[in-house]
């Protein structure tokens, strides 16, 4: 999603009355806090993939989930990494990595990786609460970190890791006809995963199983 030099978006698919309002989610995510038993689920690539084995080992990461708080409707602010990458190369993904030793918890790695991947400080991030955790084939156990990000601001993306940062309206992420399932053959076997195709992009994968989990979240307001 572009946006002119007034402000006003380029290509948005908008449904205003699907997308409830920022302090609902806030609301929300309040209430999911005080039930710990909402906080632990797992997802992740081997959902409905019974011929995937997970990873022996696993590593601990984190991603931020920025919803954006526009004038003319929530965005989710997502990015597409370099092609050169050893890992996940192209790819649409949030911003986000590996937890370090000094991350005091996911939502530090969260914060650290996407100031230092898009230049996001935290001062415009206000965090919201967390998604399941989700296991990847690739050995990642990611905590999505779900967050309110107030505009103004302005990103340096890295332009080692980053290609582009782009922003896709929530009330098309929300609106079940967005996504589909699809399949490929991986190790002699149908591998299924989410896909959101918006405009030239394909988000699919881990980050498309995280919109899923996010919708599945929201759905709870009704």
């Amino acid at each position: 999603m572009r946006r002119k030099a007034d402000g006003q978006l380029i290509g948005a698919e908008t449904r205003p009355g699907l997308v409830p309002a920022m302090n609902d989610i806030r609301g929300l995510f309040q209430r999911r806090r005080q039930e710990p038993s909402r906080l632990i689920g797992m997802r992740g690539d081997l959902d409905g993939n019974p011929g995937l084995e997970q990873p022996a080992l696993l590593r601990d990461a984190a991603v931020l989930v920025p919803l954006v708080d526009r004038p003319d409707g929530t965005t989710i602010l997502l990015t597409q990494r370099t092609a050169h990458l050893a890992a996940h190369a192209g790819q649409v993904s949030f911003p986000g990595g590996g937890v370090e030793e000094e991350d005091e918890d996911a939502v530090a790695t969260a914060l650290r990786e996407t100031e230092e991947e898009i230049g996001l400080h935290h001062r415009h991030i206000e965090v919201l609460g967390h998604l399941d955790t989700y296991v990847t084939r690739t050995g990642f156990r990611v905590v999505p970190v779900v967050a309110h990000i107030r505009p103004p601001f302005t990103l340096t993306p890295d332009p080692y890791e980053v290609a582009d940062v782009f922003e896709v309206p929530l009330s098309f992420i929300l609106d079940p006809a967005s996504r589909r399932r699809d399949s490929v053959e991986f190790k002699g076997a149908l591998r299924q995963f989410w896909v959101f195709p918006y405009q030239d992009r394909h988000i699919w994968g881990a980050t498309a199983g995280m919109l899923v989990n996010l919708c599945d979240v929201l759905g709870e307001l009704g």
